[in-house]
């Protein structure tokens, strides 16, 4: 690495730094009243914007530019055009202006719409986001753009996480005004997204066509290591992985992604990046970018990359920890309690509001992570389960206890760890521990949302949880700016929101089989599925709330739910496709072959030597053969009714076919195959196993 860190961090992006180089000082404030308020673009500085973004961008060696945006694909898209106008001689020159930097016209006709456009209907547009800075990728000029269609409706996973900060910033300004913070400008939400992934070998990778098609193994016996040992997690990196992390932070850092943390996690092969906080729009652009870098940069180490929720059956699945905090414009956390968070009444207000959200929005939260992935993850004992809570941790929770009971509160005075070596420093006990098991747990300043799966965007966490919290601060600044007795209508609420929506908080234990009964007597959704929990979102009361806050419309909401409803089925399609495909061409083959090479020996044996004993081969014979016909016939059967699947019209109807009758099937092919797979020689077995691929990178 040539540079310095500090020289190499953001030397691929237009940032403040380069504006101020490139731009006059009034075009220059122009363009940072609306990066850093939220202020409308003011369209006159756009072709001087356009002519220094251009001018940096051919200095870095960029010859294309791109409008780079997130369509309901999950993944991010790109057209790319040059900077070359063909002008008079047969000469060109280098050109930008400010329309094409503003806007963008890719063909929408082939991305997922949900009905808001018909396929003939092709034109869609790309709006520039300029409070996501423009950046360099493979010598293509990145400018990150909302996505919409000719009648103005959102096509993509960027325009509701801005519309849903718009609506959280003006409704928590109308609370800070009544506590008086006459200074802070603006409020936007944060975020500090921890990736999770796996590494495998890439010769193994290809092997596979379950990983090729769908990202998982939907075949593999048990390996006789697993994770039980827990020894890989934040064990030794091993120098393979090491060198391809170091590459990985070096092309992340030269984006302006503040990469922070690395770790093995506890399954074995399996990783974790987290970075520095960021806003969560900015957040989102840089996740979705380190998705795409850990993967090409793995395959450069001859390795694949592994987002997928759950690659592994009976291994722990990959998350995406969402840490969720709002901030002023001035610098303050609005959800640090401070030294006395019984006495800090703005905290507990907020803190009020996101508890009241939470409980009255489970639905929506829950949706909000739903994906044919994640629903192999969620509930399982190594991710939160799919019923939300919220943990506040001890000291907190006796605090709300003092308020709701109008009991004084003694507090908690800071205990000191004993570790038990005089030489090691007496460290203070953090009055909140880390609860492993619950979706969404408050750590210190901020909420850590632990459901969304590791291959999701963020958007649609995040730009749901603004939505439900701007909405209930819209209901307490309603009250309170009505109120004769600011401070006794403060005391009341606060009191009354924590009575009314105590069930959702919960302390204990979220794998305990217990705490599932529990939350059924409190009142809590246990959305355990995909299709479970996707109607919800178009129920009246939601499209209200969504309207109310400007960040849906009924329309755009109707389409999303089509199309992660379709998406649904897409996905669990493809793999019961795939599953045919290996059953009939690899894994019976594979079984018959071997069954023929018992019975040649047993043949051989028996001709050689009468007496001699062949116990072993007319067993495994017996066992394997009941294996191939019970494997033969869960094939035959989910065939069919993968057949049945490709009539149905109805996007519902088919989604509910796959959850209830498609998924058993496929669970009753996979168990005789992997049965199989424990008794056949590893030289007749057709692909890589589990333990090749979990402990195959040396």
């Amino acid at each position: 690495m040539a540079k310095s860190i500090p020289d190499l961090f953001g030397s691929k992006v237009f940032n403040e730094k380069c504006m101020k180089e490139g731009l006059a000082s009034d075009t220059y404030k122009e363009l940072q009243k609306t990066i850093q308020e939220g202020k409308p673009l003011n369209p006159k500085i756009a072709n001087a914007v356009a002519h220094a973004m251009k001018e940096w961008a051919i200095a870095q060696g960029a010859t294309h530019y791109t409008h780079w945006f997130q369509p309901m694909t999950g993944v991010t898209a790109e057209k790319h055009d040059s900077f070359i106008e063909p002008v008079d001689g047969g000469k060109v020159i280098m050109s930008f202006s400010g329309k094409e930097l503003i806007k963008g016209e890719p063909d929408a006709s082939s991305f997922p719409n949900g009905g808001l456009r018909a396929t003939f209907e092709a034109r869609g547009y790309t709006a520039w986001d300029p409070t996501s800075y423009a950046f360099i990728k493979d010598d293509v000029l990145c400018i990150p753009t909302a996505f919409c269609s000719y009648t103005g409706h959102a096509l993509d996973k960027k325009t509701p996480l801005l519309r849903s900060m718009e609506a959280i910033n003006t409704q928590a300004l109308r609370i800070l005004k009544l506590f008086g913070n006459t200074d802070v400008a603006s409020i936007k939400t944060t975020v500090g997204p921890e990736q999770e992934y796996f590494l495998v070998d890439k010769d193994y990778y290809a092997k596979r066509k379950d990983l090729i098609y769908t990202g998982r193994t939907l075949f593999g016996a048990p390996c006789p290591k697993g994770q039980e040992m827990e020894d890989h997690y934040f064990g030794t990196i091993k120098s393979r992985v090491q060198s391809f992390m170091k590459d990985l932070n070096e092309e992340l850092w030269k984006l302006g992604i503040a990469a922070k943390t690395e770790h093995n996690e506890v399954a074995p092969a399996q990783h974790e990046l987290a970075p520095v906080f960021s806003t969560t729009n900015i957040a989102t652009d840089h996740n979705q970018l380190t998705m795409e870098l850990i993967q090409r940069i793995a395959k450069k180490h001859g390795m694949v990359a592994l987002l997928h929720e759950k690659p592994f059956e009976g291994i722990n699945g990959s998350g995406k920890h969402n840490n969720w905090s709002i901030s002023t414009n001035t610098g303050k956390n609005l959800l640090e309690p401070g030294d006395t968070p019984y006495e800090n009444a703005q905290f507990l207000l907020f803190l009020s509001a996101i508890i009241k959200a939470v409980d009255e929005h489970q639905d929506l939260l829950r949706l909000s992570v739903a994906s044919a992935g994640n629903d192999h993850r969620l509930g399982a004992n190594e991710a939160p389960p799919a019923i939300i809570s919220v943990f506040l941790g001890d000291e907190l929770n006796a605090v709300l206890e003092a308020i709701i009971n109008d009991k004084p509160y003694d507090g908690t005075e800071h205990k000191l760890m004993k570790i038990g070596a005089c030489v090691l420093p007496k460290l203070p006990m953090d009055t909140t521990d880390r609860n492993r098991t619950s979706p969404f747990a408050f750590t210190g300043n901020k909420f850590e949302f632990r459901m969304p799966g590791s291959s999701s965007s963020i958007s649609g966490c995040n730009f749901v949880l603004n939505t439900v919290v701007a909405n209930a601060l819209r209901e307490f600044a309603d009250m309170l700016e009505k109120a004769d007795d600011f401070e006794s209508s403060l005391h009341s609420l606060i009191k009354q929101t924590l009575k009314d929506h105590q069930r959702i908080i919960f302390n204990g234990n979220g794998y305990d089989d217990a705490w599932i009964e529990e939350a059924k007597k409190r009142g809590l959704l246990n959305l355990r599925t995909t299709p479970d929990a996707l109607p919800y979102f178009i129920h009246e009361e939601n499209i209200r709330l969504f309207e109310t806050e400007k960040v849906l419309d009924r329309e755009e909401m109707e389409s999303r739910y089509e199309i992660t409803m379709e998406e649904y089925t897409k996905v669990i399609n493809i793999e019961a496709l795939t599953m045919i495909n290996m059953a009939k061409k690899e894994i019976l083959p594979a079984g018959s072959r071997y069954s023929k090479e018992l019975s040649d020996t047993c043949l051989s044996k028996c001709q050689l030597d009468a007496q001699m004993d062949v116990t072993y081969e007319k067993e495994m014979l017996t066992q394997i053969n009941t294996l191939l016909k019970e494997a033969y016939q869960a094939c035959s059967e989910l065939e069919e009714k993968t057949n049945v699947l490709h009539s149905i019209q109805d996007f519902e109807k088919a989604a509910f076919f796959v959850r209830d009758t498609i998924l058993p099937c496929m669970d009753a092919l996979r168990k005789p195959c992997d049965v199989l797979e424990t008794m056949t020689d590893d030289k007749v077995w057709p692909f890589p196993t589990y333990g090749k691929l979990l402990f195959g990178i040396l």
